[in-house]
């Protein structure tokens, strides 16, 4: 049971749980630990699981046709990563998900996930929840995107998850805010710049 405290903790911020729901909910589980540039998706393959972040860090990317990689996203400790849209509709996934660092990760699999939302309604409500969060926040990514400038999305970025700056390279945040690592370096030097003003 404490090795899945901090995921029991995650989604008792939405529902609550008797023990004996604590425990189906737990029975559906499973912990693996990855190594740093292992991949737990790849395109090609239906992703099967949910992953939960305990402990490490992970990002989701496509590569382009022009070779290019481009971040969908980020995630660290006590934040799900995994090709959403080939999880629900189990078809061949587009993403690529690997581990930035070595990482500890709960599973949740498509099948336990259906066993859940079968026998264990309030299940649904969290999922709905988090179902919304996450169509918000890639609506204001999105909107965030065609709207601003490189600098202000930077800046955003950095105000909101000062914790990413930290744990993933340059390259993989300008990935991330669709820029060149070349052009956020400047955005960073011409902020450090300012500072020393």
């Amino acid at each position: 049971m404490e090795d899945f405290a901090s995921i029991i903790k995650n989604v008792s911020r939405y529902i609550d749980f008797t023990e004996e729901e604590k425990g189906f909910f737990i029975s559906q589980l499973r912990i693996i630990k990855v190594k740093k540039k292992q991949f737990v998706e790849q395109p090609g393959f239906v992703s099967n699981y949910r992953n939960y972040i305990v402990k490490g860090a992970m990002r989701a990317y496509v590569i382009g046709d022009d070779g290019q990689e481009h971040t969908i996203s980020l995630a660290i400790e006590d934040w799900y990563i995994c090709d959403l849209g080939s999880f629900i509709l189990q078809e061949p996934g587009t993403l690529f998900t690997e581990a930035m660092e070595d990482c500890v990760l709960i599973q949740l699999s498509y099948e336990g996930e259906q066993l859940l939302l079968k026998n264990l309604p309030k299940f649904q409500n969290y999922l709905l929840v988090r179902g919304h969060q996450i169509a918000a926040n890639m609506q204001k990514q999105i909107l965030s995107n065609i709207s601003q400038s490189a600098e202000q999305r930077y800046y955003q970025f950095a105000e909101r998850y000062p914790q990413f700056l930290q744990r993933f390279p340059l390259y993989i945040i300008a990935s991330y805010l669709g820029m060149t690592r070349e052009f956020l370096s400047k955005i960073r030097n011409n902020k450090a710049h300012k500072n020393d003003a």
